[in-house]
């Protein structure tokens, strides 16, 4: 399926792993120049090795950038928008998750680490996009958040909190940005094959998908697909959706 974005130009925040490598290859497969970031320095060799091998146009390009605070968040848009000649069309906000913990095993700064890192960056992303974006009447941002922002994960309390604050930013952005042809959505995954789900599954893995109704884990690059969708032409009329990704685990209304 052509999404109609080759030639478009992609920063993907926290793209050296997971899900957020997962969306850059998708856009890389539809054309979109693509530019990522991560912290560590050979992590990011390997992903850029693994999207030059199979994005479709102009080869992809990689920064290192920490994207857990607002000072590198804002940096690695305004650097990766000029490596990218000065125009971004499309921004993928994802970030490494916190630590786990309770409600009340969560400390006050763990707390206020996570809203730093899942919540305040992005936001910071999101404002240092927007003005070129509306300036030209065209644009894609779209949120990496979890589940847990729609449906609380008790161990997982400081990334379900913070997450659920972001996802409220990201619909009310939306509102602002669609009279502007600029669309704003979040994709809030569940349990994917990715390193972080892993280690935190460990022996568990049975455990956790028996709440699952799909009974396994997602595959990254089905996420991937669906996150490159939503940056498509053919997604210039889906704005303000919060679509969990989970196989069927979240079991409310909406």
């Amino acid at each position: 399926m052509d999404l109609g974005i080759a030639g478009r130009r992609a920063l993907v925040a926290a793209g050296t792993a997971g899900l957020g490598l997962a969306v850059a290859r998708a856009l890389g497969e539809a054309g979109v120049q693509v530019v990522i970031c991560g912290r560590d320095e050979q992590r990011l060799a390997s992903a850029l090795e693994l999207l030059r091998g199979t994005a479709s146009g102009p080869p992809p390009d990689g920064l290192t950038a920490d994207v857990s605070s607002v000072t590198g968040a804002q940096a690695f848009v305004e650097e990766g928008t000029r490596v990218l000649g000065g125009r971004l069309d499309i921004l993928v906000c994802s970030s490494g998750g916190p630590p786990p913990g309770t409600p009340v095993g969560t400390t006050v700064e763990q707390y206020r680490d996570a809203l730093e890192s899942n919540c305040l960056a992005t936001i910071a992303m999101c404002t240092a996009a927007s003005t070129g974006m509306t300036e030209r009447g065209w644009g894609r941002m779209l949120g990496i958040t979890s589940v847990g922002a729609r449906q609380p994960i008790n161990y997982l309390a400081a990334s379900s909190v913070a997450r659920a604050a972001l996802t409220s930013y990201l619909k009310m952005l939306s509102t602002e940005l669609a009279p502007h042809g600029v669309t704003v959505n979040n994709l809030q995954p569940g349990l994917h094959h990715t390193d972080r789900v892993d280690s935190l599954a460990g022996d568990r893995a049975a455990e956790l998908l028996s709440d699952v109704p799909a009974g396994r884990f997602g595959d990254p690059g089905d996420f991937g697909a669906l996150g490159a969708f939503l940056c498509s032409e053919q997604a210039r009329f889906t704005t303000g959706v919060g679509l969990h990704v989970d196989g069927g685990a979240f079991q409310g209304l909406q």
